[in-house]
């Protein structure tokens, strides 16, 4: 059964960091892209960044650029974001999917639960 568990939400005061994971099971995770794709009430779903399969190419929204930072270990199948200097806009649900920020879908026919991440003072 192909799994992506994500962690590593939580409050954060403006200005402060966090570091999301997902723990990626049931498919060979170090031969696909994988993407962050973060979901906000207003500003509806969008791919914040993603990566290739081999760690390489990592690419960003505009708006998280110089910001956020995307890795993955594929010894661990795990997919990483490191979010600095979080400020209210980067309230969102976030989720990792398959596939790079031009195409990525969700690679189960269930949602993960993703993982909320809340800036405020």
């Amino acid at each position: 059964e192909v799994q992506l568990v994500e962690s590593g939400g939580g409050l954060v005061q403006p200005g402060g960091t966090l570091r999301l994971s997902c723990a990626a099971s049931g498919f060979t995770f170090s031969n696909y892209a994988m993407s962050w794709v973060c979901q906000a009430p207003v500003k509806g779903i969008e791919c914040v960044s993603s990566i290739n399969y081999d760690g390489g190419s990592p690419s960003y929204a505009d708006s998280v650029k110089g910001q956020f930072t995307i890795s993955r270990d594929n010894d661990k199948n795990t997919l990483y974001l490191q979010m600095n200097n979080l400020n209210p806009e980067d309230t969102a649900v976030y989720y990792c999917m398959n596939g790079n920020r031009d195409n990525w879908y969700q690679p189960s026919p269930s949602p993960s639960q993703g993982t909320q991440v809340t800036v405020s003072s």
